[in-house]
């Protein structure tokens, strides 16, 4: 056993050594409150990649969300609270194809697949996707990245999760809607 963790460091000291692996996420956080209806929403996507070469990466990301939607409303005088809290988890494995390399900018696109688990007080949703993702990566440093990805194309299954549920298929292209902002830190 001794061996096998011995040479488990070894290759870990080894990949760090070679600046292949990085390990970031994107954080997400937003409010907006109208006539006594707030929405929130918190999302935290930790990511872990590979550099298998110049070009080519393969990586996963997952992470887990909340939402919350709070209705304030007077009854009788009295000012009355309802809150409803929809939350999820996604695992999303993809390749990286780096396809413009400047001085400090890479452009790629992440092609992958998704799931999503949403669970809105016992009502669940299962949400299965293939697609791509373009992207931009500004290295600051050497060890320190800035990464956005906007947009998407691709196809997503949702179905919710109970008895006699129909399949909701979605195929689409949006480069307006979808956008993330995070860090990498190379190895």
């Amino acid at each position: 056993m001794k061996k096998i963790m011995m040479t488990l460091a070894a290759v870990a000291v080894a990949a760090t050594m070679n600046a292949q692996v990085y390990v970031g996420g994107e954080v997400g956080f937003e409010t907006t409150s109208q006539d006594g209806v707030t929405n929130s929403s918190v999302t935290l996507m930790p990511e872990i990649g590979y550099n298998l070469d110049e070009n080519w990466a393969v990586g996963l990301s997952f992470g887990f969300g909340q939402d919350k939607r709070e209705v304030t409303k007077t009854v009788e005088g009295l000012d009355v609270t309802v809150t409803a809290k929809d939350k999820r988890f996604i695992i999303n494995p993809y390749v990286r194809y780096t396809f413009v390399k400047l001085d400090k900018v890479n452009v790629f696109v992440d092609g992958g697949l998704s799931y999503a688990h949403y669970d809105n007080a016992g009502a669940k949703n299962n949400q299965f996707g293939i697609g791509v993702r373009p992207g931009v990566a500004v290295n600051l440093n050497d060890k320190l990245s800035f990464v956005a990805h906007f947009g998407w194309l691709g196809y997503k299954n949702s179905k919710d999760d109970y008895e006699g549920a129909k399949a909701a298929n979605t195929f689409g292209f949006d480069l307006n809607s979808k956008v993330g902002f995070g860090m990498y830190y190379n190895f």
